[in-house]
């Protein structure tokens, strides 16, 4: 390959991205919104659901009960009716998620020993949702009857908190999260969608930098002129590829100040994997660039073929552990579950080169075999 020719190419190429403004322009904006709409829009942290209150009791106890659910920061107190049947429209229309309903003589059931039916009423149309506002609701309940059990020991056998405690709950539970120890979502899919982003960002962009010029006639002149199919691939992805690292690096950077995630691994091995990252996403772009000859049949292309696999397979909705062997196959026949596992591995698990040069390896091995097919499938000849 000529050096010369293929800088000669890419700076062409640079000055036609140039010159529309609109191409341009989106280029750089496009990736930031879609990882800003997707980050936020992805969030899988259950806080401040709208929920209101039916207390048919009315009593110090019940009081002291639906506090719990006020005070909670899980959350968000719309409150009281005067009849359950009032919330049925306040649901259907997405206005609250919850209604907790306190039934009469609450207060004088638990007074005589006996149990009282709290009811909870959850909008089930988002079921990951409604089970966890559903674990929240048992947990608040759970501590409530403790308290009760406490107070009653206290009040029969004189005995002290601790007594108390070790008698109710013998075995204490304490529990640590690792990596996330906030369970804060926004962490995990805002970096993630580092990876979504700038799979189908390039793909697209490269895709659509070389069915533009089949549209306009313009490669007739690669193909008349002495260009190599390895130079022009090579000419053609290098000003993607640079425009796609600025892209990401903004993209790291926004995790940070923006979703507030943690860094804690090393720097080297993130803008080593970042730039192999998009260039072999620009990479699958050229590939589909040389099946198809419209930028609407590129573009679909482009984004369903990149987006499906780095939503659906590269362990951001879902462990590739627990798919199914068919869905394994499909995880490591793509780039993006390893650049994923560096992601997370850098900003969350503080892991370096000696944990994750694997992965490295293996999307460089991604580029040049995108490179590899894009070259053996671009024809210097007009196709029928």
């Amino acid at each position: 390959m000529n050096i010369h020719t293929i800088l000669t190419l890419s700076k062409k190429e640079w000055l036609e991205i140039w010159r529309d403004k609109v191409y341009f322009t989106m280029a750089f904006i496009f990736p930031f919104v879609m990882m800003t709409v997707l980050g936020f829009g992805m969030s899988f942290d259950v806080e401040k659901m709208p929920f209101v209150i039916v207390d048919y009791d009315q009593s110090d106890l019940s009081r002291e009960y639906t506090h719990k659910f006020i005070s909670s920061r899980y959350f968000d107190y719309k409150g009281h009716l005067k009849k359950a049947s009032e919330a049925d429209e306040l649901i259907a229309k997405a206005d609250v998620r919850f209604l907790l309903v306190i039934p009469p003589e609450f207060s004088k059931k638990l007074k005589q020993g006996k149990p009282a039916d709290v009811q909870a009423q959850i909008d089930g149309q988002f079921t990951y949702r409604a089970s966890m506002v559903k674990g929240y609701v048992s947990a608040i309940t759970a501590h409530f009857n403790s308290k009760l059990m406490q107070d009653w020991f206290a009040k029969k056998q004189g005995l002290s908190k601790q007594e108390l405690e070790a008698k109710i709950s013998p075995v204490t539970l304490q529990t640590h999260y690792l990596y996330n120890n906030e369970l804060k979502s926004i962490w995990s899919t805002g970096t993630g969608m580092i990876m979504l982003v700038m799979l189908v960002a390039p793909a697209m962009l490269a895709a659509l930098g070389v069915v533009r010029e089949k549209e306009s006639g313009s490669i007739f002149n690669i193909y008349a002129s002495t260009v190599t199919p390895a130079e022009f691939i090579t000419g053609k992805i290098l000003p993607y590829i640079l425009i796609s690292y600025i892209n990401i690096s903004i993209l790291s950077l926004a995790a940070v100040w923006l979703f507030e995630a943690p860094f804690k691994g090393e720097l080297s091995l993130l803008l080593v994997s970042n730039l192999l990252y998009v260039a072999s996403a620009a990479g699958i772009g050229l590939v589909i660039s040389t099946f198809v000859k419209s930028q609407a049949a590129a573009a679909l292309i482009a984004m369903i073929g990149t987006m499906i696999p780095a939503m659906m397979y590269s362990g951001l909705m879902m462990p590739v552990a627990s798919m199914a062997a068919e869905a394994k196959i499909e995880a490591h026949a793509f780039p993006a579950m390893y650049q994923l596992e560096i992601l997370w591995g850098t900003y969350l698990k503080g892991q370096g080169w000696q944990e994750l040069w694997p992965n490295v390896f293996v999307i460089a091995g991604f580029l040049l075999l995108y490179w590899t097919v894009a070259v053996l499938r671009f024809h210097k000849r007009v196709k029928a």
